[in-house]
Parts: structure tokens; C-alpha cells; sequence
């Protein structure tokens, strides 16, 4: 199609033949970008902007190898704007803010705008990432950042707010097959003229074992073609190259959050079989089997609490038996521990109680300890009526003083502990009812 009433598109770049098969197969025109449909498919909002040059600042996120990087190539060969690619792990603040003065020049002297292209931009920290703030404002530049985090964490919110932010999936097994075919029958820039061949099952082996990440599987298609010697590429042979799959996962960002979340919300909804596996999904991709054991101990108490106390004992045996025996052993342990929290009856009435007693200790006036609760080891003490009135519970008929006050008087009437009618708190509720029947009314 035209890009403009009266240009003609720019000529693809010639094609480097020692390149990777990842670089030469990279999309060069929007046409032939695959699983992106929602972002640039004709008629989307995207796309309309890119074709006709009226992109503005965006934020372009999303995992490995989903065409951030590719989607920007592809505006800098049909923009009319002067445009700049930097990675932030390559370049400094120093480069940019003399890319920037050099845009500034440029727009006052021909009104032609610069697109800058940032990637990785969360390595910039928020002090680096003002820099550009003034120019993006101006309309010098339009910014297009690509980034791996969440950039409601990563990028300065000032810069945020005048960006629309873009989310890239990662791409689905059925897109990573159709790149790996066309990568197969391209003889310019692909594997054709190998005329290498590919089960089925063979395809869907390097998808499964992509993850989502077009990079990752060109460069296995490319390995195995080199390993074939005439062999199709079947589910055998992917097997044989794949080893050990490489899982999506980093241990500081935001994959790590979600998959912790996703753990300890199964556990909290009683499904043993998706806890398991969101603890084999972080284990196995490397995360801290103790990071893990410390969030099934917080779980124990947070949302287990008195309803069955001997989760927490659980949780603490699986830190302990990790510590003992290490991994990989210690993911029984952990595993065990997990399907224990699942399957227990669920109470956050500890979580709660701690809550709201911290939220009165925090904000309300933090009233003496009543004298009969204090402590009298001198005689001064007890002149002061420290401990005047304290009754032992243990002289008492049912081990407690049903009468005496353990709160401070602008308290007596709460209740930071409510137990709920599951599990062992069953039984605690009604001897909590019990005792607080026995109680005199204070005043």
C-alpha cells in the first residue's frame, strides 16, 4: 500500500546471509509481523498512526522476542522523522541528551521531528529517564521505549503519563509454528535453499519449547537444520537439542511477583493441583527454594492461622528439611508443605486481628498499661499501685479472672480477634463465646 499520497515505500534492506536466522528473518514491513494482531492488524489504532506518521511517545511492553525491537525497525523505515535507535545497556545519558539537542536544532530549522527509540529503557534509572521529559513535551522528539518490566515500575511516571503504553503478548504456539514454516520455505533470507523438512510434531516441540519467544525458536530451527544431515526435523530430534527447557521467569521482575501470586491464590482457594504447579513453575525455573519456603510459612499463619494450627508447624519442618537436605531433595519438602496449606481449612481471622490491633496502635492514643497489668519488683512500684488488683489466673476457678480487664479503657469494648467457623476455629469461637459471656460488663 502507499504509506503517503506521494512517496514510495523505502527499500527493504538487503538481506546479510551470516546474520543469525533470527536477524534475517525479522519482519520487515507490518504485513509480515505475526502473532500481533490486536496492536497492528489493518485498522488498528497502532497501525493507522504508524502508516500515516502520526505516531506519538509510546511505551512498548512485553516479554522476549514478541517484536518490540522489530516493531520499531519497521516504523523507522516508512517514518518521514529522523529516527535514532539507542539501548539503554549500550548507551549513555551523555549520547542521548546530544541526540536530543540535535532534534531540538532539527525542528527549529526544517520542523522535521526525531524518533527516538530506547530499548531496554527500564536500565535507565528515573533521574536519567527526566532528561528526556523536556523534549518529548516540546514535541522535539517522539519516544518509543521498549521494556521487559511492568513499566508502572520502571518508568518514571511523569514520562509514563504522556505515553500510551502498548502490551506485546507473548506469541502463541500456533504463531511460533507458522514463523518456523515461513523461516523454512523462505530461500532468501531463510533455511529454503537447505530444503530442510519438518514434522509436525517436530514444529510444535520448538514452540512448546520457545515459550512465546520468536527468537528463541528461529535460533532452535537454525541449530537443528545444522544437526539434521538429512533428517526431518521430528519430535525426536527437537528433544534430543532441547535438553532443558528454558522457562520465562526472572527472579527480579515481574514474572516473579506473578507466579508467587498465582502460588499462594491457589493455595489460598484450596486447589492442590494448580498450587503444585505454580511451585514446580518457579522452582524449576531457579528461584530461591527459601524465598519459597518463607512465603509458605507467611501463608501458614496469613490464611491458615488458628483453623489449623499445624500448617505453620509444616511450613517450618519444610524450611527446616530444605535447609538439611538441600535441592534438588528439598522440593518434595516444599511441594508436600504446599498441598498441606491448599487442602487445610482456610482462616485469615489471625491476619486480621493483627491488622486491626496495629491500625489502633498506629493511629490512636496509645493509652498507659492499667496498673494491674504492671509489673511491682520494688517497693516503690508498689507504692505506685503497680500491680494492685491483679488476680492470677491460675487461682482461679477455670484458670481465668473472668472480671479483670487486659485492655486499656478506651478499649475494652473491642474485639481484634474474630475466629471463623472452620477448621479448629470451630472450637475456638465457642470457647471464646464462653469466656466473653463470663466477663463482666465494664464501667
Amino acid at each position: 500500500m502507499d504509506l503517503f499520497p506521494d512517496e514510495e515505500p523505502p527499500p527493504l534492506p538487503r538481506v546479510d546471509r551470516s546474520a543469525p536466522l533470527a536477524e534475517r528473518m525479522r519482519p520487515r514491513t507490518l504485513d509480515e509481523f505475526v502473532g500481533q494482531e490486536a496492536l497492528i492488524a489493518p485498522g488498528r489504532p497502532l497501525r493507522e498512526a504508524i502508516e500515516h506518521d502520526r505516531l506519538r511517545s509510546i511505551i512498548l511492553w512485553g516479554p522476549p522476542g514478541t517484536g518490540k525491537t522489530t516493531l520499531a525497525r519497521v516504523i523507522a523505515t516508512v517514518t518521514r522523522a529522523h529516527f535514532v535507535m539507542f539501548s539503554a545497556v549500550l548507551s549513555g545519558i551523555k549520547e542521548i541528551r546530544e541526540v536530543m539537542a540535535d532534534a531540538e536544532q532539527a525542528r527549529r530549522r526544517s520542523g522535521r521531528r526525531t524518533i527516538l527509540f530506547i530499548d531496554e529503557i527500564h536500565r535507565f534509572n528515573r533521574a536519567q529517564q527526566d532528561a528526556f521529559l523536556p523534549r518529548v513535551e516540546s514535541g522535539d522528539i517522539v519516544l518509543i521505549g521498549a521494556t521487559t518490566e511492568n513499566p508502572s515500575f520502571e518508568v518514571n511516571s511523569a514520562l509514563l503519563s504522556r505515553s500510551k503504553v502498548y502490551v506485546l503478548q507473548p506469541l502463541g504456539p500456533d504463531a511460533i509454528v507458522a514463523i518456523l514454516r515461513r523461516a523454512l520455505e523462505d530461500s532468501d533470507r531463510g533455511l529454503g535453499e537447505l530444503h530442510v523438512t519438518a514434522t509436525d510434531e517436530g514444529l510444535n516441540g520448538i514452540a512448546r519449547y520457545a515459550n512465546g519467544d520468536a527468537r528463541v525458536a528461529l535460533n532452535m530451527i537454525e541449530m537443528a537444520a545444522g544437526a539434521a544431515n538429512g533428517r526431518p526435523l521430528d519430535a525426536a530430534l527437537i528433544a534430543d537439542l532441547a535438553q532443558n527447557r528454558a522457562l520465562l521467569y526472572d527472579k527480579s521482575g515481574e514474572e516473579h511477583y506473578n507466579l508467587i501470586s498465582a502460588l499462594h491464590k491457589s493455595m489460598r482457594n484450596s486447589d492442590p493441583d494448580a498450587s503444585v504447579y505454580w511451585l514446580a513453575r518457579m522452582l524449576e525455573a531457579g528461584e530461591d527454594p527459601m524465598y519459597v519456603a518463607r512465603r509458605l510459612v507467611r501463608f501458614a499463619s496469613e490464611d491458615i492461622g488458628n483453623a489449623d494450627p499445624r500448617a505453620l508447624t509444616v511450613a517450618v519442618a519444610a524450611k527446616d528439611a530444605l535447609h538439611f537436605i538441600g535441592m534438588p531433595e528439598g522440593n518434595t519438602a516444599l511441594a508436600q508443605a504446599a498441598i498441606y496449606m491448599a487442602t487445610a481449612p482456610k482462616s485469615n481471622a489471625v491476619y486480621r486481628a493483627y491488622g486491626a490491633a496495629a491500625d489502633a496502635a498506629r493511629n490512636e492514643v496509645a493509652e498507659p498499661v492499667p496498673l494491674h497489668l504492671r509489673n511491682a519488683p520494688t517497693k516503690l512500684m508498689k507504692s505506685l499501685d503497680y500491680g494492685k488488683d491483679y488476680r492470677y489466673a491460675h487461682d482461679e476457678a477455670e484458670g481465668v479472672a473472668a472480671d479483670m480487664e487486659c485492655l486499656p479503657p478506651a478499649h475494652r469494648s473491642r474485639r481484634f480477634y474474630e475466629p471463623v467457623n472452620r477448621g479448629l476455629e470451630i472450637e475456638i469461637g465457642k470457647r471464646l463465646q464462653e469466656l466473653r459471656k463470663r466477663r463482666k460488663p465494664s464501667g
